[in-house]
């Protein structure tokens, strides 16, 4: 046994506090490496529409209206709506089709499609009657409407949008 101040100290003692020290600076490193691992994936500097990306600054005209890749107060990518443009899309526009995450950048806006669809009981809800814009979700992006359709200029020769759902898809389940 060991004399420290006015405290007798076993080598069972030490090594727990020093073990206790050790976890400790570990946890903390831990909690300091993940912290600093944990990036948006926006953060890349560029912004992305339908899967093309676009250096920050870049704009693109998309339905009528002009869009700017800019940083959040974060840093994230996001692209900010400006004027309207009468003129031709410069980008592709899929129409809000499929989960944007990975495709667009927080701040584009598509068309409704079949994919934005939803029913309220038995009664569908055409997506296709809306433009939706991508917004984080905590998990990645989500469209969520912003207009109706008549805010989203088609250029000529872009077709008329897919058939919709059938209301069977909203039947409830039967009750036995």
């Amino acid at each position: 046994m060991e004399t420290v101040g006015n405290q007798d100290v076993s080598g069972t003692g030490r090594r727990r506090r020093g073990i206790a020290a050790l976890v400790s600076a570990v946890t903390v490193a831990g909690l300091l490496g993940l912290s600093a691992g944990t990036a948006s994936a926006d953060r890349t500097g560029s912004c992305s529409w339908a899967g093309t990306p676009y250096p920050r600054g870049a704009t693109v005209v998309a339905g009528g209206w002009t869009f700017t890749c800019a940083a959040t107060s974060t840093g994230d990518a996001r692209w900010d709506r400006g004027a309207q443009a009468h003129r031709p899309s410069t980008v592709a526009n899929p129409g809000a089709a499929t989960d944007p995450t990975g495709r667009f950048s927080a701040g584009a806006v598509q068309p409704g499609t079949r994919y934005t669809d939803y029913c309220v009981g038995e009664q569908l809800v055409s997506g296709r009657d809306a433009v939706y814009e991508a917004v984080p979700d905590g998990h990645g992006l989500r469209w969520r409407p912003v207009g109706p359709i008549a805010q989203w200029r088609f250029d000529q020769g872009d077709g008329t949008a897919a058939p919709g759902q059938s209301v069977s898809e909203c039947r409830a389940d039967p009750q036995f």
